[in-house]
């Protein structure tokens, strides 16, 4: 898989898409991936499974919220 500097893990659709788009991307993508604040334990272990869907690995939790990250 092709990565470059500029854009990271975007870098995989290569010379398609320009570098603007590939950015925005790529501010969504790493914030996806991060662990978020669960809403229930209120500790930062909720990971995205699917769109939508989160679980928290600490209160043992599935729950629907916001689909690439979860609103403080």
């Amino acid at each position: 898989m092709a990565r470059t500097k500029k854009v990271k893990a975007m870098g995989r659709y290569g010379p398609r898409y320009g570098s603007r788009v590939k950015l925005k991307g790529l501010k969504i993508e790493l914030k996806q991936r991060k662990k978020q604040k669960c809403p229930h334990c209120k500790k930062m272990s909720a990971k995205r499974l699917s769109k939508g869907i989160w679980t928290c690995s600490k209160c043992n939790k599935t729950f629907a919220l916001g689909a690439y990250h979860l609103a403080n």
